[in-house]
């Protein structure tokens, strides 16, 4: 038998026979593929969104501050009202807390004062005291995805890029950028799906699901946005389905069957209301019960936001709307 001998270390000296040695560099080699292997199990589990969902009805409800925009004081805020009394973002989650008894909030990207590290320090020690938890960043991008400019697509991507970053901050699981219109373009499946693939690629990374809604009756029209969506075909972008926006073309019948196709493609966030309004005032209403089930026959486990839109005081409203959600999740 051949005996390898160490250096010396102080006393004594360590004899390693080449039968340990081998042992030992084929333990270290099998550490090194169960590292390996567990690396591989990592990425594997991120190639699909894990974000663990509430099932009691209260905790799948959140609060948009989208309707109490004039409420909201922020640089890039333009529905400011200085007639009503102004709360800073991070006064949003105890007003939430104290006023509906919601503990999930979605800020609008428009409200954040700051997007520097102390301010969104501050505003997660917000978050913090009072167990809320942020649910959606809906932002507005506006640059055009599928602008015939690469520039502009580009501008695009970097902006969503910017808002999943802040996303993983204050610990959102989602961003919800919008996609607006481009002036050299009608909407376009393939240049959108191309500069989508790359922010959900980014999103992945960081496992922040990316939401396309159902808003704007053009550039974010629900079967747009449909298309968009299975033409990327990735796991990080998903639909937020918005019960009301496509309403505003006077169908129920259309709105109800966009709703149906962006729900089979949703997973963690919808915005909950009763009705819209249109630029001339006019009231579009919906039925909840058939909305929610809809939702319900596409197993949909995500998040419900109330976000109320129309003229007038927003409290009683979203109090209305998260009595009737709690009655239709029961």
């Amino acid at each position: 038998m051949v005996t390898c001998v160490s250096q010396r270390a102080g006393k004594g000296a360590l004899r390693v026979t080449r039968r340990s040695f081998i042992e030992k560099i084929s333990a270290i080699t099998a550490g090194g593929i169960l590292a390996a292997n567990s690396r591989s199990a990592l990425a594997a589990a991120q190639s699909v969104p894990h974000i663990a969902f509430p099932t009691a009805p209260r905790d799948r409800i959140a609060v948009a501050s989208y309707p109490f925009r004039a409420y909201i004081n922020a640089p890039h805020n333009r529905d400011r009202n200085s007639q009503q009394p102004g709360m800073d973002l991070t006064q949003f989650p105890a007003e939430v807390v104290a006023k509906f008894g919601v503990h999930n909030i979605e800020p609008l990207a428009q409200h954040f004062s700051s997007t520097d590290s102390a301010y969104l320090d501050k505003f997660r020690e917000a978050l913090q005291k009072e167990n809320v938890h942020v649910v959606n960043i809906p932002t507005h991008v506006e640059p055009s995805f599928y602008d015939v400019d690469a520039a502009a697509r580009k501008k695009a991507i970097d902006i969503t890029k910017k808002w999943i970053d802040v996303a993983v901050e204050v610990g959102s699981p989602s961003v919800r950028p919008h996609i607006n219109s481009a002036a050299n373009s009608k909407p376009d499946v393939e240049r959108a799906a191309e500069a989508l693939r790359e922010v959900a690629d980014y999103g992945s990374r960081k496992n922040i699901v990316v939401t396309l809604e159902n808003d704007d009756p053009v550039s974010e029209d629900a079967f747009f946005i449909v298309k968009v969506i299975d033409a990327v075909h990735h796991p990080y972008l998903r639909a937020l389905p918005d019960f009301a926006n496509s309403a505003l073309n006077g169908d129920p019948d259309f709105n109800y069957r966009a709703v149906r196709e962006m729900f089979q493609r949703a997973y963690c966030i919808s915005h909950v209301k009763d009705g819209e309004v249109d630029d001339h005032g006019k009231q579009f209403t919906i039925d909840l019960q058939k909305t929610f089930d809809i939702a319900k026959a596409a197993h949909y486990r995500g998040y419900f936001s109330m976000e109320y839109d129309a003229p007038g005081d927003p409290y009683a409203p979203t109090k209305k709307l998260i009595e009737q959600t709690l009655h239709y999740l029961s």
